[in-house]
């Protein structure tokens, strides 16, 4: 699925959180969505999922507009990944899953969490509550709920937050080896910059609700002077400037 992202604008009161930004992401390609705390990235994803109504501007999927049509009918193609937003904590993994599942329309629903828990490698703590699991637990089901009705528009936001560096590792390359695997397009918004390096094909920057830059990762280390994301990263967000 392809997402352009035109003129978008969000303003709460008198506040302009996200300031016209536009980019495209073409299908099966990742783009990393970048910047600083309150540049406007999450509010943005909210309105890519239609969850937020743009005060003006538009995002279209695969043509048309995410507010104007049958939402209910493109759904089951999408999902959505944050370590931010809890899953029930009284439900056991399995019944967090099976309720997702049955939401979005998995038909043999028993035996695509049967894969997907070996895959993500939390078999053994299926059936226990959700709210007694580890940060890294968390994050694995987290995921596996993002991809349980093998979605081909995927969002990630901070997938590998607060991961020991081996979980982090596995997860990215369980992402990488999925994205390889299947027809998916993915929007990741990420601080980690080697993750975005090693994951997106190309990036957006933003700051106080602009893009301030765009491009691949080598074309913004390149443009900048600098020997990896991150340090580019800090460049950008560090100047004066409005745009770099």
């Amino acid at each position: 699925m392809k997402i352009e992202v035109n003129n978008l604008v969000k303003k709460f009161k008198n506040t302009i959180v996200v300031n016209n930004i536009n980019f495209t992401v073409n299908r099966n390609k990742t783009l990393g969505l970048l910047g600083p705390n309150g540049c406007g990235k999450t509010t943005s994803i909210g309105m890519m999922l239609g969850l937020i109504k743009p005060t003006s501007g538009e995002v279209l999927i695969d043509g048309s507009n995410i507010n104007n049509i049958d939402r209910y009918k493109i759904l089951n193609k999408i999902n959505f990944a944050s370590p931010y937003i809890e899953l029930p904590k009284k439900l056991t993994v399995r019944e967090n899953l099976e309720i997702y599942a049955r939401l979005y329309g998995v038909l043999n629903f028993k035996k695509r969490i049967s894969e997907i828990s070996k895959d993500l490698n939390f078999k053994s703590f299926l059936d226990k509550k959700t709210g007694e699991l580890s940060s890294g637990q968390k994050n694995r089901v987290s995921l596996a709920k993002s991809l349980i009705n093998e979605p081909k528009l995927l969002f990630l936001d901070e997938p590998t937050a607060s991961l020991d560096p081996d979980v982090g590792d596995f997860v990215r390359e369980y992402i990488e080896d999925y994205k390889a695997n299947n027809e998916v397009t993915v929007l990741l918004a990420s601080h980690n910059m080697k993750e975005v390096e090693r994951l997106c094909d190309s990036v957006v920057m933003m700051k106080a609700g602009k893009i301030v830059d765009n491009g691949t990762c080598e074309s913004l280390i390149k443009k900048h002077g600098r020997e990896n994301l991150e340090d580019a990263f800090l460049k950008i967000a560090r100047s004066k400037d409005e745009v770099a």
